[in-house]
């Protein structure tokens, strides 16, 4: 083989992955196109638009910051490519009280409109796709969802069974002040020490707020749900 052949093969090779894994990807994603929906399969009409909650940049941003994507995806991947959909409510909810099985794969529009998608580099954590969904569905049933937020991030070992989280504590985003007998709005319902009172930051709830926002179990068109067959009843 000579150096011109073996120089020709290695540019085939790194060219064609990074045409197939970045260019490609990153043209079909880039002008996403409306989807009208159809009554007779969707039972609705109009344009799809993905639902938005919560202050997505404010706390997108927070989140990218603290290297939360380092640990946790939000992708949901498809039935093919693994069983997220089978991990219990990765995907969305098995039984919703009001909406049934909300389970559904992760699709381009998923993303529209976010100037960084959080897709995530591995999965140390859980996938948060839908961790809003999670949390008040099934971590805190019954209570404020922000304040098991709150304490999950402040001390990721409060909660119980979070011994299990390899989650480091971002106490940095939290200010602990003397407590002064007057107990405002904002001031958390958990100790941070004797004669201490707990308050997030600006950031801190920018990040909550996010967090709880993440619920990418929307009902989409049939043409983007590739969710394998639900069984009925």
């Amino acid at each position: 083989m000579s150096f011109r052949t073996f120089i020709l093969g290695l540019s085939a090779s790194f060219g064609i992955a990074w045409l197939t894994i970045v260019v490609l990807p990153f043209i079909k994603m880039r002008n996403l196109e409306p989807i009208q929906l159809s009554e007779a399969t969707d039972g609705a009409t109009g344009i799809f638009y993905p639902k938005r909650t919560g202050r997505i940049a404010d706390g997108a941003q927070v989140y990218a910051e603290n290297g939360c994507y380092l640990c946790h995806s939000q992708v949901v991947r498809p039935t093919y490519a693994g069983n997220d959909l089978f991990r219990p409510d990765w995907g969305g909810l098995a039984a919703d009280p009001d909406r049934g099985d909300t389970r559904r794969e992760t699709n381009a529009y998923d993303y529209f409109g976010e100037k960084f998608a959080q897709i995530g580099v591995s999965r140390v954590g859980p996938d948060l796709s839908n961790l809003g969904r999670r949390v008040e569905s099934i971590y805190a049933v019954g209570k404020d969802p922000s304040a098991w937020l709150y304490a999950h991030l402040y001390n990721p070992r409060l909660a119980p069974d979070s011994w299990k989280s390899a989650c480091p504590s971002f106490r940095f985003l939290f200010e602990e002040r003397k407590a002064t007998g007057n107990v405002s709005a904002d001031v958390l319902p958990f100790p941070a020490g004797k004669g201490m009172e707990l308050v997030p930051s600006a950031e801190a709830r920018a990040l909550v707020s996010y967090l709880l926002s993440l619920k990418k179990d929307q009902k989409v068109p049939a043409v983007l749900d590739f969710s394998p067959a639900k069984k009925k009843g």
